[in-house]
């Protein structure tokens, strides 16, 4: 699944899901042994893995531990034989298995869009072990928009023959989301989201099974309102990220999110819809300045 493009700069990670699943990470430890500022713990979206963080990993790791999971179901994680499992509850119970295996505290959530409304559940459960939350497009309303086009192809995308058809299928699912991205970048896109299956073809890097309870758990939850967990955590300093075309965080609710966190970030990407990457540069430089003004014990 890894990209030829990629430099293996990380160490594996596998633990034990509450369930029995065996469960699987990306560890990018500080390359300054011992000076280590905090762990940034990063959480994809819905059928994303730890492949969409290498890039800014790579950057943050200069002084941070940073943890990319892929949650179960995605990636190198196992799949669930229960698909009634697959839903934010479960991940949040994953999430703090592997916060007690790696014993992690001075943690920094990163959340990508499913991964940020996780942020929001963790720390309202858990506010001691979390000096801070950034949000990826994503906030405690989903705009319907956005989950429907979700819900239209999540789990319907066919088998590609190759990765040439393979990276036509990922233009095809995300160009209006990314217009801008050349050839080596859809390339390394196309190589984090798609891998080889048993028998040799190429397949999306989830459990096609996810889409299977959307209806049922995801959609009940995503449409929750979680403006409650997200006001429990109006004293945590927090970076929200949002791409300018965004159909899935709308502009007002992040008026209505400024308005309860006096003190939160907003950054807008342009030429991105849902999800920035993180590897443009506003992005890099917007979650830099965030990490430069935490309380001295987190400081980038």
């Amino acid at each position: 699944m890894n990209s030829p493009l990629d430099q293996q700069d990380y160490q594996d990670i596998w633990y034990t899901s509450h369930d029995g699943l065996k469960l699987y990470a990306r560890d990018y430890s500080a390359q300054q042994a011992g000076l280590s500022r905090g762990t940034i713990l990063c959480m994809p979206g819905l059928t994303r893995n730890s492949a969409d963080f290498s890039i800014v990993a790579s950057n943050m790791s200069k002084h941070y531990r940073v943890i990319a999971v892929d949650q179960r179901g995605r990636g190198n994680s196992n799949n669930d034989p229960n698909p009634l499992n697959y839903h934010p509850g479960c991940y949040v119970e994953d999430m703090f298995c592997l916060i007690d295996h790696l014993q992690l505290n001075n943690i920094i959530l990163l959340g990508t869009s499913l991964g940020g409304l996780m942020s929001l559940i963790m720390a309202s459960i858990k506010p001691e072990l979390f000096n801070g939350i950034i949000l990826n497009d994503v906030g405690p309303e989903v705009d319907t928009a956005g989950l429907n086009r979700i819900q239209a192809y999540v789990g319907k995308q066919p088998v590609v023959n190759n990765w040439q058809d393979a990276m036509q299928q990922a233009q095809a699912t995300n160009q209006q989301a990314l217009p801008d991205l050349d050839h080596v970048a859809w390339e390394r896109f196309t190589r984090a989201i798609y891998r080889e299956g048993e028998e040799g073809q190429l397949e999306l890097a989830y459990d096609p099974a996810i889409s299977l309870n959307m209806k049922v758990a995801d959609e009940a939850s995503v449409q929750a309102d979680l403006w409650p967990q997200f006001t429990a955590s109006n004293k945590k300093p927090m970076l929200v990220i949002r791409g300018e075309s965004s159909d899935i965080l709308s502009i007002d609710c992040v008026k209505k999110m400024c308005a309860i966190h006096k003190a939160l970030v907003f950054c807008q990407i342009p030429n991105r819809g849902h999800t920035p990457l993180l590897d443009e540069p506003e992005s890099l430089r917007a979650l830099k300045t965030f990490l430069a003004n935490l309380p001295t014990a987190n400081r980038y």
